[in-house]
């Protein structure tokens, strides 16, 4: 099954054509066979994250959005932040696995990143670190396949019909 994916960029110095990290998830998702609807960058400001998100999550023919960037320490890193303003449920094992999964690659360094994963009306939204490692780790460990209906025992496709249950 293709999943309909937004991507969106979140820096204050990059443009697409230097956006290394979105480039890496843009050849990702189309070698996994799924369908980049909409890419977007935008600057670390925590309002413009969320029209962008909020216009994403109203359209039908996306299912996942994948952000990049804002998720450090810094003091204009604030994608978390427009995330939870925008969360109707918090995924939080998805940050889990991934701190826990980047210790192979940057040690205890995996504790700065707030890489995490939420639900907006029934759309999946993964906030991923802006850097090439990081978007690496995030796809090829947890995202191809829990974007993949065959991965087993369970994968957040399979879930898509149900989001929205009351």
């Amino acid at each position: 099954m293709k999943v309909n994916i937004a991507l969106l960029t979140v820096t204050d110095t990059r443009t697409l054509d230097t956006d290394k990290s979105g480039g890496i998830l843009v050849e990702k998702i189309k070698k996994a066979n799924h369908n980049l609807i909409d890419r977007k960058i935008c600057k670390d400001s925590k309002d413009e994250i969320i029209n962008i998100l909020n216009q994403w999550v109203e359209k039908k023919e996306i299912d996942v959005i994948i952000t990049t960037g804002g998720t450090g320490l810094t003091g204009r890193d604030i994608t978390p932040e427009a995330l939870d303003e925008i969360a109707d449920k918090h995924i939080p094992g998805f940050g889990e696995v991934f701190r826990y999964l980047s210790l192979e690659t940057v040690g205890t360094s995996s504790i700065q990143s707030r890489a995490c994963a939420v639900l907006s009306k029934g759309k999946y939204i993964f906030a991923l670190p802006g850097s090439s490692g990081g978007v690496t780790d995030a796809w090829d460990k947890i995202l191809i396949h829990q974007l993949d209906i065959n991965h087993k025992p369970c994968n957040f496709v399979e879930l898509f019909p149900r989001l929205k249950e009351k």
